[in-house]
């Protein structure tokens, strides 16, 4: 991979378009800390999931951008992204460390790329959390729906502890959109941060649907984070609508809100959310801070010049 392949045709217009959103806002680029890249035989599996419209979607779920690795990279790439990450999840024990081990080498070998790990509760969780941390993993994804576990999974105290001691960031996939499992919602993660109220966590799509308890979580812990991942799009509009009373209380906590995309297994293109975003008019500044600042601050990027 070269970074300098061409975007695919139908996408050259779009870059373009959110390259100009950076732009007008004064931005240097993008960066998105929700994207997936995963080996290609677990994507397959993703992807046919969507494809069938599985059991927590339940509606219909086209891939926009069903590409080739090196074509996705490109893409985000074109789109003026200057940083993004490789999330992944296990749904059972014995999955975690081999994906841990393929992201370490999808890391080392896209620069733009926040080394991203991931655990599950199992006896071995410490140990290889420690290695992923020691390999120089900068952001853990968790998803509580798909993997059906408790954070406050006794296997998983140390690992907990271990992260938080890091200051690493763990995003986490806690409400119960597109279903509820039986350990989403803010409950199980409120319980977290009692015992653990220095953790970084960043709640996956604002809470989704629970956007107001996760919400009242940001106020009580100041190392609670959001991404907004298909948050306010016409596609997640129709299922789970924002709450216009909660803009005020999202524009106040725009320091801590970072952009998310779900790229590539979104029904839309990218731009979408950007405009989505921006139709939203909480402000530049807010803007500003959501698409870049806030995520340059907490992965210690280079910040924009003032």
């Amino acid at each position: 991979m070269t970074g300098t392949e061409p975007p695919a045709p139908a996408a050259s217009g779009e870059a373009e378009a959110i390259r100009g959103f950076a732009r007008r806002l004064g931005l240097p680029g993008l960066v998105d800390v929700h994207t997936h890249f995963m080996p290609r035989n677990v994507l397959d599996k993703v992807w046919a999931y969507f494809d069938s419209a599985g059991p927590l979607t339940g509606v219909e779920w086209p891939i926009t951008y069903r590409e080739e690795e090196d074509r996705r990279v490109a893409l985000l790439r074109d789109f003026g992204v200057l940083a993004f990450t490789s999330m992944r999840y296990p749904h059972k024990a014995g999955m975690a460390e081999w994906l841990d081990d393929w992201a370490a080498d999808f890391a080392a070998r896209t620069p733009d790329c926040l080394h991203t790990a991931t655990f599950f509760p199992e006896p071995g969780a410490p140990g290889y959390v420690r290695r992923a941390l020691d390999r120089g993993a900068r952001v853990f994804k968790v998803h509580l729906q798909v993997g059906g576990f408790d954070p406050n999974d006794p296997l998983l105290d140390d690992v907990w502890g271990a992260v938080e001691e890091a200051g690493t960031p763990v995003v986490v996939h806690c409400g119960s959109g597109p279903a509820p499992g039986a350990f989403t919602g803010p409950g199980p993660v409120g319980r977290l941060l009692a015992r653990h109220p220095r953790l970084r966590l960043v709640v996956a799509h604002l809470g989704m649907p629970e956007y107001g308890e996760f919400l009242d979580l940001a106020d009580r812990y100041e190392g609670v984070h959001l991404d907004t991942t298909m948050a306010f799009t016409d596609f997640s509009e129709r299922l789970a609508p924002f709450p216009a009373d909660e803009l005020k209380r999202l524009q106040g906590l725009g320091d801590r809100i970072l952009l998310g995309s779900d790229f590539p297994n979104i029904p839309y293109p990218y731009v979408h959310q950007l405009d989505a975003l921006e139709r939203l008019g909480l402000g530049d500044d807010w803007l500003r801070a959501v698409c870049h600042d806030n995520a340059a601050r907490l992965f210690e990027l280079p910040h924009r010049s003032p």
